[in-house]
């Protein structure tokens, strides 16, 4: 069992090792790229790539606080789902209406790793490499897809 704070050490050192593993991988684009704070260019889209003790998942974030721009920019990746697919080749969990875990309401669409723990160093194998397919084939995605949100 981990203090908050061996808790904390140990998920900062995940992310960290995470970067570095990432590091020399550039973007679709052929730039260098912050792969864990992935830039979408468009205000309150993000993708969102998150590990606990119980699960890793990664998302596409819709965050605007105005609920129709929010739903406009959800129905335009709705649009564009069979690129995603294309992209991604698995079927991602679609949540037009979702509360974040502040409670703000948000959209989203993402996939999740159930039955992981970030604690355990002998499992970040799997979560990065869970992780690095997706955030790859999500810049992919959104190399193409970018415009269409603009």
């Amino acid at each position: 069992m981990y203090t908050r704070q061996e808790a904390q050490k140990q998920r900062q050192l995940f992310w960290t090792t995470f970067g570095q593993y990432m590091q020399p991988i550039l973007s679709a684009d052929k730039e260098k790229i912050n792969w864990i704070n992935y830039k979408t260019g468009i205000s309150g889209i993000h993708f969102k790539m998150d590990a606990d003790t119980e699960r890793a998942s990664i998302a596409i974030v819709f965050a605007q606080s105005d609920a129709d721009v929010r739903r406009a920019y959800y129905d335009q990746l709705v649009r564009l789902k069979a690129v995603l697919l294309e992209s991604t080749n698995e079927q991602w969990d679609w949540q037009p209406e979702v509360q974040d875990e502040y409670g703000k309401q948000i959209s989203q669409v993402g996939i999740t790793l159930d039955d992981i723990n970030v604690l355990r160093k002998d499992e970040w194998p799997q979560i990065i490499s869970f992780f690095k397919q997706r955030i790859v084939a999500l810049d992919a995605f959104w190399s193409m897809a970018k415009y269409g949100f603009e």
